[in-house]
């Protein structure tokens, strides 16, 4: 799950600077200038849907109204920022958040009514090979799991494994203490192996041993 790496990482990484229009454009939002807040958001949203989409799924109902949310509060959240980090990694913060709390509401809504999970699906008329079904069953499988997990856990086994950051990115972008990312991760962990001892026909989905 790490192939949306490229697109949502930081720009630069932890310890790299952004680029500078971008950089510019976030401070002047900053600032309440309506023209710089739009030309940025228009800069960030398709990299953000990107984000949205890797920990909801192609065909969640509400991707469209989490990538609005997610754009909705970093508008809210950049009176706030200090210029100290990437734009585009303080957006994902918000939009990984606001990704991993849709997931669990609608995974509890699901549960209220019985039903199951929506899961992400392989276009219709589209042949795919073996590799691939195995690794959308993984990918359908880990979502999953993030609707189960308490939130900040969730976040942080989000921007890990789907987004494929490092533990200091997580630390910085998230405004936490590396061991608090660590602690998190670790939590999380041992809820997934919980769940794969519950539910078996995890563990070759996600490629863990029992």
């Amino acid at each position: 799950m790490k192939d949306e790496r490229s697109d949502a990482a930081p720009e630069g990484g932890a310890a790299g600077g952004p680029e500078p229009s971008t950089m510019s454009l976030a401070r002047l939002a900053a600032t309440g200038d309506s023209a710089a807040t739009g030309r940025l958001l228009r800069a960030l949203a398709p990299r953000l849907h990107r984000v949205v989409r890797a920990i909801l799924g192609s065909a969640h109902p509400d991707l469209d109204d989490a990538l609005q949310q997610s754009l909705i509060g970093f508008v809210h959240a950049l009176p706030a920022f200090r210029g100290d980090c990437d734009p585009l990694g303080y957006a994902t913060i918000i939009a990984v958040r606001t990704a991993v709390t849709t997931r669990k509401r609608a995974r509890a809504e699901h549960a209220r009514r019985g039903d199951s999970v929506e899961a992400d699906t392989v276009p219709a008329g589209r042949i795919s090979p073996g590799d691939e079904v195995a690794a959308q069953r993984r990918k359908d499988a880990l979502r999953e799991l993030l609707g189960d997990l308490p939130t900040e856990q969730g976040e942080a086994l989000a921007m890990r494994v789907v987004l494929g950051w490092s533990l200091k990115e997580i630390a910085v972008y998230g405004r936490v203490p590396l061991n608090t990312v660590r602690s998190r991760l670790r939590l999380a962990k041992e809820a997934m192996r919980r769940r794969i001892e519950a539910e078996p026909q995890l563990v070759d989905m996600l490629e863990v041993s029992a």
